[in-house]
């Protein structure tokens, strides 16, 4: 494997960015600024020509698996990374900076449906069990494609755990953090969030 001195190749890494770019990201933000949202969308740091450490810092063994999008991706690596003021991707930064979970791959268990609302997305998956179903082939093809060898899975939020758990649960270790988009301020998040982790 590529990645057994546990550093990424570039080539790896371009091959991810190319085929995921537009559903996954990493787990690295830039150094926020002077308010706590600012530089969240900043993604030079996910430039390994202008991050001279990023490759080293990948973790494709920790994998944090949001639902769905709720509005489509047209940059690549910009999911989790929301520039917009509404967005609250400055939580997960604020919360996973300086842990072991820093560098991990991000997705979403559901691609291609968009939908703001999760309710509608649990509803559809109801009466589609088949699209489910491919979702996670598909979420399994690309946590190969990663790297990833027994892979911690992080959910954020019950609606993506109960996907995961359904699925997955013989397979991988699996936990659950609260949505980023859950009503509490960042230290309370991260404090939420090294309590399940622990």
């Amino acid at each position: 494997m590529e990645e057994l001195d546990g550093t990424f190749t570039r080539k790896k890494y371009d091959f991810i960015k190319e085929k995921y770019g537009n559903v996954g990201s990493w787990a690295i933000w830039a150094e926020e600024g002077n308010k706590p949202k600012s530089n969240t969308g900043d993604l030079t740091i996910l430039d390994p020509d202008i991050n001279k450490n990023l490759l080293s810092q990948l973790k494709p063994n920790v994998v944090l698996v949001g639902l769905n999008i709720s509005r489509s991706i047209k940059v690549p690596l910009a999911n989790f990374h929301d520039k917009r003021p509404g967005s609250n991707d400055f939580k997960i930064r604020f919360a996973f900076r300086g842990t072991p979970y820093w560098g991990g791959y991000m997705t979403d268990i559901i691609k291609d449906f968009e939908q703001k609302i999760s309710g509608k997305v649990i509803s559809y998956l109801k009466n589609n069990t088949q699209f489910e179903e491919e979702n996670v082939e598909n979420f399994l093809q690309e946590l190969a494609d990663i790297g990833a060898n027994n892979p911690t899975l992080i959910a954020f939020g019950n609606d993506s755990y109960n996907i995961l758990k359904r699925n997955l649960n013989h397979k991988f270790k699996i936990l659950k953090v609260p949505h980023y988009a859950i009503y509490i301020g960042k230290e309370k998040y991260r404090e939420q969030v090294k309590f399940n982790l622990k």
